[in-house]
């Protein structure tokens, strides 16, 4: 692949020159705010004000049904983006989870297990 070209040909850029180009378009009492929300991880806080405003919702318009399904909507599109994990990520847990399995239960080792069933055969 040629210096500065990615998968799809175009030019790979650097995140600074990426956030410049948005910032340009966010008023300038905005970009402290912006600068510190570049800085969050996850989703947690957004789920928590969606449940805050879901529950406001419910409590000022408690016959607006068509609010209710929306909220309810967007919240479980919020968790559900919150507890997917990445292609990395599920290897960095399987990975986790099999050095867990194989520091505290040796039993879960196919070895192990082995050695179980011809002992049990005697």
């Amino acid at each position: 692949m040629a210096a500065g070209k990615g998968k799809r040909g175009g030019r790979c850029r650097r995140p600074s020159e990426v956030d410049a180009f948005y910032d340009s378009a966010v008023p300038e009492g905005d970009r402290v705010a912006l600068a510190v929300a570049r800085e969050v991880e996850g989703l947690d806080q957004e789920i928590a004000e969606l449940r805050v405003r879901l529950r406001r919702a419910l409590e000022d318009h408690p016959e607006n049904m068509t609010l209710m399904i929306k909220g309810v909507e967007l919240l479980v599109k919020a968790l559900a983006a919150n507890y997917r994990l990445s292609k990395d990520g599920k290897a960095e847990l399987s990975a986790s989870i099999e050095a867990m399995l194989n520091e505290y239960d040796p039993m879960t080792r196919p070895e192990a297990q082995s050695d179980v069933v011809a002992g049990e055969d005697n």
